[in-house]
């Protein structure tokens, strides 16, 4: 155990209690070289994170130990840390910790986070998402060629409904699409967006994509997972380190990147080296938010055609125009 220090970060005082504590075994990055990484990428980390309320997860033994999600800050909490109300499906309510400065990023660190799952909205306006997020999930016998090629497929086709996107990658297997939205629809509507799109693809890439939600009927094909955008659906943040023994990043790309990059060796010691060479992909990104109305067309179109809903997530209670909540082999059998 080493000795407690205080860091002022954002004008606060942060003690971080064992600071040379090894959280990645693979190079033996500790507690404080975390620390010292999120302060190299602040200003976008804060762009992308900051005021958003985050489900933490963390890793009391560091990135090769058990870990646990935390939705509700604990007590002894410092006074200036700021919380909001969060609430599951069922509606139980939770008071969780919002990403207000890099302080709040620090004190997490210390308490062995390294997960920060963001929320769609802002603390101050959870009425409205102002993201949608689209998870390409490699499905068994897809690779990440494949998952990259889903991505461009993704990127056409927002650019077809003038929707700009901004990729990043998840710090594993897959990639994240995000489209920055004007802060005028709730979650249920962001999620009908996300049905629509992920169907569009399917229609259109019947071989490479699907929008099957049961694993049975996906097949080697990249699943374009609508239900991240559910209410109260969290995603993995952009440049937070990932609780992998080689400290991946999820890092934001431009989509000219796309092609090349090899998620494994984008590492919380390389990542400060390329923002500084090459600038924040995702600077512009809050410019010039979109309308979620094109995605809606074609939600309605689909909705007028005959077609039903999506199947939505066990936790969730039953959603009107829902099919039956059930894997379709499961259903031959029953019947």
């Amino acid at each position: 155990m080493s000795e407690p220090v205080t860091r002022t970060i954002a004008r606060r005082q942060v003690t971080v209690s064992n600071p040379d504590k090894v959280f990645f075994s693979r190079r033996g990055e500790t507690k404080s070289d975390l620390i010292d990484y999120y302060e190299a990428v602040a200003e976008p980390l804060m762009a992308a994170m900051g005021g958003r309320p985050t489900l933490m997860q963390r890793f009391p033994d560091g990135a090769s130990g058990k870990s646990f999600f935390q939705k509700r800050v604990p007590k002894g909490a410092p006074a200036w840390l700021e919380t909001t109300t969060v609430s599951t499906p069922n509606g139980t309510t939770s008071n969780a910790l919002v990403a207000a400065d890099l302080a709040h990023i620090a004190w997490a660190v210390n308490l062995g986070c390294l997960g920060f799952h963001l929320w769609p909205y802002l603390a101050a306006d959870p009425e409205h998402a102002d993201q949608l997020r689209i998870d390409l999930d490699p499905s068994p016998g897809v690779d990440f060629d494949d998952v990259r090629n889903g991505a461009l497929r993704v990127k056409d086709l927002l650019d077809e409904f003038g929707l700009s996107s901004y990729p990043k990658t998840t710090g594993s297997r897959g990639l994240h699409v995000f489209v920055p939205l004007e802060p005028r629809w709730d979650s249920y509507a962001v999620r009908a967006g996300a049905v629509a799109l992920a169907r569009e693809l399917e229609r259109r890439h019947p071989d490479e994509m699907t929008a099957a939600w049961w694993k049975e009927e996906r097949g080697a094909r990249v699943f374009v997972d609508f239900n991240q955008n559910a209410p109260h659906k969290t995603v993995f943040g952009a440049w937070s380190v990932r609780a992998r023994v080689g400290a991946q990043v999820s890092t934001p790309l431009r989509w000219e990147d796309v092609a090349g990059v090899d998620p494994d060796l984008l590492t919380m010691d390389v990542v400060p080296r390329l923002l500084a060479s090459d600038g924040d992909p995702w600077a512009d990104m809050a410019e010039a938010p979109n309308s979620l109305q094109p995605l809606l067309d074609v939600h309605e179109r689909d909705m007028a055609a005959g077609l039903m809903d999506a199947p939505w997530p066990p936790v969730y209670p039953k959603q009107p125009n829902e099919p039956p909540r059930v894997a379709p082999s499961r259903a031959r059998k029953d019947g």
